[in-house]
């Protein structure tokens, strides 16, 4: 995709002209958007005999299953009651599977594992108000697992070793208060440390053996970025990430006998932040890394493994990522995305070269039509290039329509290329969509990151206005009915939308967004303590800015607002706090501004359970066709969901 506006223009020209020829699509139901997905997250075990995956069950609720590779043997192997699993992994002794599970959205991990033989489940980590953070496993030690537990300390995490066969726990490395990463090498020992400064400042600390002195052998500024990526099989060396010397996040090699650190070939790009990196298990090497550009592109390090990723890339449209292997990596769980279908999961047979179809994780996606989204790029008022997607309703002209502007979370994050069920279901509705990684979002380079330091509300505020005012100006949106709806700082971004630009938006949607800067810091969990400086550096220091602090948050400016707002929040949200839409809420009503507060009191930072899915999308439909004239389903008989309207 070139870089270039005329190009993009004329892409949604042509987009125009090709769509003006068809009919609507029909109206998607929400169900097939938001639901559960028919099987999703497969893994492969490392014996590489069964195949595990998540699947609902007789009462929608997703269970972790397993099934022999070749039989139809698929049962359920746990039995969560209400809010369904999520995360979990094979353990390398092929008799349990591990997984993690919260209490209504409190964050507040336990580790879980499942005898595969007896179905019999069982809490590792039993401890009220206590957080899982890291789970480390090792093919060589297959009884054993390194996890992160702020037991001792709710603000920090120490390491324990855990046996599986007993369910012994034990404390392993104390965390000295700035610890937020640990690394282990190749006989399962922790050996490196990943700490967050009050500086904003990061290090990277290493040991010779447990029990021995922690060294500094890196510290990145504030304005950088790194951390440990994993031992050799050499107990000197040691892979690291950062972007220390350039602009983009690479890989390196550091010899911890000599102090000597070098780029690994290939494993760099002048723009683009590393995305992911393939690591090879016996010999503990890298041997492929991903750039997530426009599209995620891989590129291999190891001569043995260009081969394969170029039969992968050969197999269907989409772009590809290896979600698990075999120990002796034979063979790999592939994982396909595209824009406008379901994700499809293949078998790869590395002597082969050949991928097998397991399956997709939503069939009903095969049976309607769904949206396209192009990647786009356009000038921000002060010259940076700002990158996105765009997303139109098919079969209609891509012309004056009304339009959301849909602000991903973080902000250190970013929209990628891929199918995306809110921004289908917007589509399908009638509306433009639009996706703009503004400065502050990662994956760009550090210079890109780092032009979003202390803008919340100011540039970063101005790139999503820009883009409003590029997509008009094309033609494509109509300025009189934009809407703008997003989560967590994309909540935020909804609420600074329509306070400190009341006229540019016809509505919001805010889920789970802070209202206040100040309250948003002072009622962090106590295991955010540790990222505060970098977070005073980024955002602002409430220290001895609040004021600052005040004047860049929308709670202080709910007497501006002119446009109808709707807000969904999970009562047990630990990051984003209730308190954050009440107050709003509050300020809103005394002023006399409409609005509408939907919250759900078994949920967190976001909406898990399909029924309240469901329901807030419902809401959300309902509210944007009125404000913005897009189609909408009718809400019905809604069943299971929790939501009070307040």
């Amino acid at each position: 995709m070139t870089r270039h506006g005329w190009y993009v223009t004329a892409m949604l020209i042509a987009t125009a002209a090709t769509h003006a020829q068809a009919e609507p699509a029909p109206l998607i139901p929400r169900d097939t958007l938001f639901g559960n997905p028919d099987r999703a997250g497969p893994q492969i075990s490392p014996d590489g005999k069964r195949i595990a995956y998540l699947r609902p069950d007789d009462k929608n609720v997703l269970q972790v299953w397993v099934k022999t590779i070749g039989k139809d043997d698929d049962q359920a192997i746990t039995d969560d009651p209400k809010r369904g699993i999520r995360q979990y992994y094979w353990a390398y002794d092929n008799k349990h599977l591990l997984y993690l599970q919260d209490a209504g959205g409190d964050e507040n991990f336990h580790l879980y594992s499942v005898d595969l033989a007896t179905r019999k489940a069982r809490d590792l980590t039993p401890f009220e108000g206590v957080r899982v953070q890291g789970v480390d496993l090792e093919q060589k030690f297959p009884d054993q697992v390194i996890l992160g537990l702020n037991k001792r300390n709710k603000a920090v995490f120490d390491a324990h070793r855990l046996t599986l066969s007993s369910g012994e726990l034990k404390l392993d490395t104390e965390n000295p208060g700035t610890i937020v990463g640990w690394t282990t090498d190749a006989n399962f020992e922790v050996r490196a440390a990943t700490a967050a400064l009050p500086t904003g400042e990061t290090q990277l600390k290493v040991r010779d053996k447990p029990g021995a002195e922690w060294k500094t052998i890196r510290t990145w500024s504030a304005e950088e970025q790194g951390s440990a990526a994993g031992f050799g099989t050499d107990p000197n060396m040691l892979y690291i990430i950062g972007n220390h010397g350039a602009n983009a996040v690479r890989l390196l090699k550091v010899n911890l006998a000599t102090g000597k650190e070098e780029v690994v070939p290939g494993a760099e790009d002048k723009e683009y932040d590393i995305g992911g990196v393939m690591m090879e298990e016996k010999s503990r090497s890298p041997v492929a890394v991903a750039f997530t550009k426009a599209r995620t592109e891989w590129k291999p390090l190891d001569p043995r493994y260009a081969g394969d990723l170029a039969a992968l890339a050969k197999v269907r449209r989409g772009d590809f990522t290896v979600t698990s292997k075999t120990a002796d990596e034979a063979k790999w769980l592939v994982a396909y995305t595209i824009d406008n279908g379901p994700t499809a999961y293949y078998i790869y047979n590395r002597a082969t070269q050949k991928a097998d179809f397991l399956f997709v994780n939503n069939s009903k996606l095969e049976k309607v039509t769904l949206a396209q989204t192009e990647p786009v790029t356009y000038k921000a008022k002060d010259g940076l290039t700002i990158h996105g997607y765009l997303t139109t309703p098919v079969g209609v002209p891509a012309k004056g329509l009304p339009t959301v502007l849909y602000v991903h979370g973080g902000p250190w994050a970013r929209d990628t290329w891929g199918y995306n069920p809110a921004i289908q279901w917007l589509a399908n509705r009638g509306y433009a969509v639009l996706q703009v990684n503004y400065r502050g979002s990662t994956g760009y380079g550090k210079a890109y990151l780092n032009a979003g330091n202390r803008e919340w509300a100011g540039k970063m505020h101005h790139d999503l206005i820009d883009g409003v005012d590029w997509l008009v100006s094309t033609g494509v949106a109509d300025p009189k009915k934009v809407g703008i709806a997003g989560g967590s700082y994309g909540g935020y971004a909804t609420l600074v939308g329509l306070t400190f630009t009341p006229e540019v938006f016809a509505c919001g949607v805010d889920i789970v967004g802070p209202s206040s800067i100040p309250t948003l810091i002072k009622s962090i969990p106590p295991y955010w303590k540790p990222l505060r400086g970098l977070f005073d550096k980024r955002v602002g220091n409430i220290d001895t800015e609040e004021e600052f602090l005040k004047q860049r948050s929308p709670l202080y400016l709910a007497d501006q607002i002119q446009k109808p707002l709707l807000i969904g929040q999970g009562a047990n949200d630990p990051r984003v706090k209730q308190a954050e839409s009440d107050q709003i809420v509050a300020a809103m009503r005394a002023a006399k501004k409409e609005v509408k507060y939907v919250v759900y009191p078994d949920e967190g930072h976001g909406f898990v359970r399909p029924e309240n899915r469901l329901h807030f999308f419902a809401v959300a439909e309902e509210f944007l066709a009125k404000h913005l004239g897009g189609r909408f389903e009718p809400i019905g008989d809604l069943k299971g969901h929790t939501g009070v309207i307040k």
